[in-house]
């Protein structure tokens, strides 16, 4: 017999025809959990490395790897906390025009699978942050105990929702300053701090912009009756302008010029305006149907202007 056709007696054998639909279907159920972690939502882990950058062991390997170990354990809570969250809004996402697209919400993934994984990854990250440093651990698990406390109410709660956004990044930097045993910088929690509210509001405009655009304020988050674009919009400029000016005022502070040996971290000052001044564009003034935080990581000005940021920054306290 041809080879041609032994191949396809084997193809046709009894059992053949189940592996490789079992195979796409174990294939597919990967995809749906990693969707469901939403991996591109972990750069907001990176701020777990700034007490790596601004206490200058960026170059050194036992920081770097404690660093990096903590970011990876912040991006499996993440992505716990977010199986968990898509399981909890499961009814709502399915009248979402954008999120019944989710896969907990389309059927490609099973609420008991993401909430098992959810426990998976939270234990791990868990433990993993304890075998490194137990007060790392006690600040993965605030993080934790926080956003689950967010998902089932507090993020129905308009104001409270952002500012628990807020605490998440903070929690985030205080997390990595006990990874490497370093103090916390009080300028960069505060920077962290104004940056995230303006960020938290952001997000807010732009849903209920697109809510009254649409008219489909049903199907949004409950916290946004509690808002007014209007206040929104005054309370975004207003942040811009205080982040802006307490960033300037940590790169002239001499107690920062005396700990880098430089004052050219100001450089860094215009492009971190930029920064603000483009979310702004793409929050309130030419939003797009995208969150403006998924659609900054995408949008090629933005990058641009985030690379001329961490160029200066790295040029200031390391050149």
């Amino acid at each position: 017999m041809p080879i041609e056709g032994v191949v396809s007696s084997l193809d046709e054998a009894p059992g053949a025809a189940v592996r490789d639909p079992v195979r796409a279907t174990a294939a597919g159920t990967i995809a749906a959990l990693v969707r469901t972690l939403r991996p591109k939502q972990w750069v907001k882990n990176l701020f777990v490395a700034a007490p790596l950058v601004f206490s200058r062991h960026l170059t050194s390997p036992t920081y770097a790897i404690k660093t990096a170990l903590a970011v990876l354990a912040f991006c499996a809570l993440s992505g716990a906390v977010y199986a968990f969250n898509d399981v909890r809004d499961v009814a709502a996402d399915r009248l979402h025009p954008i999120k019944r697209h989710r896969p907990v919400a389309a059927g490609a993934l099973s609420e008991r699978a993401a909430l098992i994984w959810a426990g998976v990854l939270a234990a791990g990250a868990l433990g993993g942050c304890l075998v490194l440093s137990w007060k790392l651990a006690a600040f993965a698990t605030a993080y934790l105990i926080q956003n689950v406390a967010y998902t089932l109410r507090l993020k129905q709660v308009a104001f409270i929702d952002v500012l628990l956004i807020a605490s998440g990044f903070i929690l985030r930097v205080l997390a990595g300053a006990v990874a490497i045993a370093v103090p916390a910088s009080g300028w960069v929690l505060l920077c962290t701090t104004l940056l995230a509210v303006f960020l938290g509001f952001g997000k807010r405009a732009h849903e209920l912009a697109w809510a009254e655009r649409t008219g489909r304020a049903a199907t949004t988050r409950a916290a946004l009756a509690g808002y007014t674009l209007n206040v929104l919009k005054l309370a975004m400029l207003v942040l811009a302008v205080v982040t802006c000016g307490a960033f300037v005022a940590y790169t002239v502070d001499p107690h920062t010029i005396e700990y880098f040996s430089s004052d050219r971290l100001i450089l860094s000052s215009p492009f971190v305006a930029l920064g603000i001044v483009r979310f702004l564009s793409l929050s309130l003034w030419w939003p797009k149907d995208d969150s403006p935080t998924d659609a900054m990581l995408r949008d090629p000005w933005f990058l641009a202007i985030l690379a001329g940021a961490a160029a200066t920054m790295l040029y200031a306290i390391y050149g």
